[in-house]
């Protein structure tokens, strides 16, 4: 061998080395790669892959999810601008230009065709659920607008007959992005692997990602947070009580579960636009009868619990679900390949302090004070405009996309009576008390209409039966996907 060929030898052999040296350090993967990429470098393929924001897979090229329009039921996919690039909003705002467009497919990205479909009734709730109002949530990543999807009460996804996803005993993880500030304390805004006929079957059966304020095992620490449904109980770690899981509420949450069904399971969070994850738990299974070992039964859910519990709610961006238990190295990549997208969020409307009407579409008429009462416990219903201040309502900002809603007339805050969590509850005014039963987020439906969703029970404020008729009750109630939940919101 001469000289030359010595050296490039040795050369090559220092190279081998190093390339081994960082395979040991972290799953090894090309640029351009996306999370599905990492999980099988790391020997933990994903076995579901969803997204409406993004590619999960370097190579992808297919479609993301499908809409429905209003007007005349027809539906399109909505893909992506480039392969492993970013979701095509502009042909979803095209599509749905002049009406509105509801989710109604969320697509697997691998070949296990593991698509969600809006999900059937259960054990919880027997009515079926509702697609999410797909304009509900633009935001940005990777520089572009796309659209996440916003779970208001009664939204949900599933897939009961799924492919390669865990059962009985098997070892999976999964994760997924969500928002730190759009969350409540009702049952249950879930990802992950449930049961497969929308039944309580038992402890065991469910292995999904929670992310909300609910504390099912006291004492918690204060929310949001992660925790393991594991199902008759959000686990935030150990037998259920974890205060050391101090939730995160970050504008973007990446939210990571595992489990490897025999022994062990951990939870961790992150703040999804920077930085690496922190580890909650990492330990035993409960040990109460049932979780040890599990009994997966490896549907997949979306915004609901196993047995359709569906008054929670939430937002989602991407999420998958790996065959085997992913190492710590191989979720690090992932959190570094999350933050790089880019997540972000700007809520230019309405404008703080500033005083509106608020149209109903179906109704064509306005949201009134009932005889321009000022006492605590006016009623509230639509009339015909009468460009007096019993029809102006003045937004407040207390916080991420939440209002307080005051009417002009009475100086009282527009409130879900008694914070009632039933279908129908009414709305009155009544003085300001600071809490969630006056909080309402203004959600785009596209065409400058809105819905108004409350934040104690994640229901929409909604013309009752659709009414014409002035003084037809105003109330809340799940979304439909109608216009006699739309409000156009003007001076």
């Amino acid at each position: 061998m001469g000289i030359r060929s010595s050296r490039l030898a040795k050369r090559a052999v220092l190279v081998l080395a190093i390339v081994v040296a960082l395979a040991g350090a972290a799953p090894a993967h090309a640029a351009g790669a996306g999370p599905c990429d990492i999980y099988a470098g790391g020997g933990t393929p994903c076995v579901a892959a969803h997204s409406t924001t993004r590619a999960l897979f370097g190579s992808y090229n297919g479609s993301l999810y499908q809409v429905r329009r209003w007007s005349d039921g027809a539906t399109s996919n909505i893909g992506l601008l480039s392969a492993g690039g970013y979701a095509n909003a502009a042909q979803q705002d095209s599509f749905c230009s002049g009406t509105y467009c509801t989710i109604v497919r969320i697509y697997d990205q691998t070949a296990r065709h593991n698509d969600l479909t809006i999900a059937p009734g259960g054990g919880a709730n027997p009515t079926a659920d509702q697609g999410a109002n797909a304009a509900a949530l633009p935001v940005t990543a990777g520089g572009h607008k796309v659209y996440g999807v916003y779970i208001s009460a009664g939204n949900g996804y599933r897939n009961n007959a799924t492919n390669g996803v865990a059962t009985g005993s098997q070892p999976e993880g999964m994760y997924m992005v969500t928002e730190g500030t759009h969350v409540n304390d009702r049952c249950c805004f879930d990802y992950g692997n449930a049961e497969t006929n929308n039944m309580d079957t038992g402890n065991g059966d469910m292995d999904a990602i929670y992310f909300g304020n609910l504390c099912w095992f006291s004492p918690c620490s204060a929310g949001p947070r992660v925790a393991a449904d594991l199902e008759n109980g959000l686990f935030a770690g150990g037998n259920g009580s974890w205060t050391a899981n101090t939730g995160r509420n970050s504008a973007f949450v990446t939210a990571v579960l595992k489990n490897n069904g025999t022994s062990t399971y951990a939870i961790k969070d992150g703040n999804a636009q920077s930085g690496g994850l922190a580890t909650r738990y990492n330990g035993s299974l409960p040990t109460q009868s049932g979780y040890n070992p599990m009994t997966k039964q490896g549907a997949i859910i979306l915004g609901i619990g196993g047995d359709n519990s569906n008054g929670s709610v939430g937002s989602f961006f991407e999420g998958v679900m790996t065959s085997g238990y992913p190492s710590d190295a191989t979720e690090n990549s992932v959190q570094a390949n999350i933050v790089a997208v880019g997540y972000g969020k700007s809520v230019t409307f309405p404008a703080n302090g500033a005083t509106y009407r608020l149209t109903n579409l179906a109704a064509g008429k306005v949201l009134d004070a009932v005889n321009c009462g000022t006492a605590n416990g006016t009623g509230v219903q639509v009339w015909q405009s009468l460009g007096n201040t019993c029809q102006q309502w003045r937004f407040n900002s207390v916080g991420a996309n939440k209002w307080t809603i005051t009417n002009v007339n009475s100086g009282k805050v527009l409130d879900a009576v008694n914070c009632g969590l039933a279908l129908g509850t009414a709305v009155n005014l009544w003085q300001p008390l600071g809490n969630t039963c006056q909080q309402w987020a203004v959600i785009p439906a596209g065409n400058g209409r809105y819905e108004l969703v409350v934040e104690n029970s994640g229901m929409v404020l909604d013309d009752q039966n659709c009414g014409t008729a002035n003084g037809t009750k105003a109330q809340l109630w799940m979304w439909l996907n109608n216009t006699c939940q739309l409000w156009a919101i003007a001076p």
